[in-house]
């Protein structure tokens, strides 16, 4: 029996991590996140496949291709989450497929600039994980199973 497969996406400027704002996002760079989330998912009985891109339609791309797939989302659209309506109908066809689709950031943007209080993704996620760092990957994943 295979075990069930994670898509976890990373939008814009996700790759800097470590180095882009440390005092908001961390000291994990997205090689340490993706290394914690592989293990995690092991343990969890998942397989994660780990991706990050700057371009918003490989992410839409991404997005269909999971529910070709079969394949459950964490997603973590970066700046996209705020007004990409390209990305928000994507993760509509992930959760309407029956599909779960969660919804995670590092950091807390409720507690962040105005722009970034709304998530254009949230209304259509399963659900969303915000401000625990890498551990909201690592809770997404457990909120899966």
């Amino acid at each position: 029996m295979t075990a069930p497969l994670v898509y976890v996406l990373s939008g814009p400027n996700l790759n800097r991590l470590g180095t882009r704002e440390p005092e908001i996002y961390g000291s994990d760079t997205l090689d340490d996140i993706h290394r914690a989330v592989v293990t995690e998912a092991r343990a969890l009985g998942l397989v994660a496949d780990c991706r990050q891109t700057n371009h918003e339609g490989e992410l839409v791309d991404w997005l269909h291709e999971a529910v070709d797939v079969g394949a459950d989302v964490v997603l973590n659209p970066g700046a996209l989450t705020h007004y990409s309506y390209a990305v928000r109908d994507a993760c509509a066809i992930v959760t309407t497929s029956g599909r779960s689709l969660v919804e995670v950031h590092l950091s807390n943007p409720a507690t962040r600039e105005e722009f970034r209080h709304t998530s254009v993704v949230a209304g259509v996620a399963t659900g969303t994980i915000a401000g625990f760092g890498l551990q909201s990957y690592l809770l997404a994943l457990r909120a899966l199973v």
